[in-house]
């Protein structure tokens, strides 16, 4: 260790964060796209990956805050998804089909993110605590985890459904905190999205740090919205060691 930690203990988002969810949604939606929007041309399905992650209408977000259920979001994203792109409206019974497509394309491409199993040891070798906060749910992010090899490092400790709802509410951040073992003030949170990780987690009391990996933004965002934020950014995760002091 080459000075003193600011931090007893790091929260680590999952999605875009420790694990290369993107890159997992492009082979999950490649797969769909031949599959339910078969007149689309190739040179267009970066598009499909770009309004699935936006989700402009935000079920996704209602979902996190306990308005709709996981099934119910995740339907109305496929059906506005094959509405802009011309593909067929899906009833219950044919959404059932098509999430089973999506999700075994989707868990089949989980890997971690290349700079996450070196950060994560250095951490836990400098005696910081480690934990996961996420906005989906404990048992999906747990086999996530699991899949690319994290979860006896990182463990899932706080999802949308232990509370009933996710970020950006503060409760979330301090239930985590709590079952990290430490203080909001000695605990960083460190996450893909300005406003419901590093915004959020600087509002409950944490150490909110914005990982804005290269590409990788769901919306565009100014330098000047980035200053007002008033977090920590890196660019990938092995900076995160010296902006923590280790």
């Amino acid at each position: 260790m080459t000075g003193t930690p600011r931090v007893d203990g790091v929260l680590f988002d999952i999605d875009d964060t420790l694990v290369d969810t993107r890159g997992a949604f492009v082979a999950a939606l490649g797969i769909v796209t031949r599959r339910y929007l078969p007149t689309l041309p190739p040179e267009r399905h970066d598009e499909v990956v770009a309004v699935w992650r936006a989700d402009v209408n935000g079920h996704y977000a209602a979902y996190t805050r306990g308005e709709v259920g996981y099934t119910e979001q995740r339907m109305a994203r496929a059906n506005e998804l094959h509405a802009r792109f011309g593909g067929p409206a899906l009833d219950a019974d044919a959404y059932t089909g098509w999430n089973a497509v999506f999700e075994d394309g989707f868990s089949s491409a989980w890997a971690a993110h290349p700079d996450v199993a070196e950060v994560v040891d250095r951490l836990l070798g400098a005696g910081v605590a480690v934990g996961a906060l996420s906005n989906a749910s404990v048992a999906y992010q747990t086999s996530k985890l699991e899949r690319v090899g994290l979860v006896d490092r990182v463990p899932m400790l706080v999802g949308v459904d232990t509370l009933g709802y996710g970020k950006p509410h503060p409760d979330v951040f301090a239930e985590a905190c709590r079952r990290l073992g430490t203080e909001p003030a000695r605990t960083a949170y460190v996450g893909d999205e300005l406003d419901v990780d590093a915004e959020a987690a600087r509002a409950a009391g944490l150490l909110g740090i914005w990982l804005d990996r290269p590409g990788g933004r769901r919306h565009p965002i100014s330098d000047e919205r980035v200053v007002r934020a008033g977090v920590t950014v890196v660019h990938a995760l092995d900076a995160l060691p010296d902006v923590l002091g280790l």
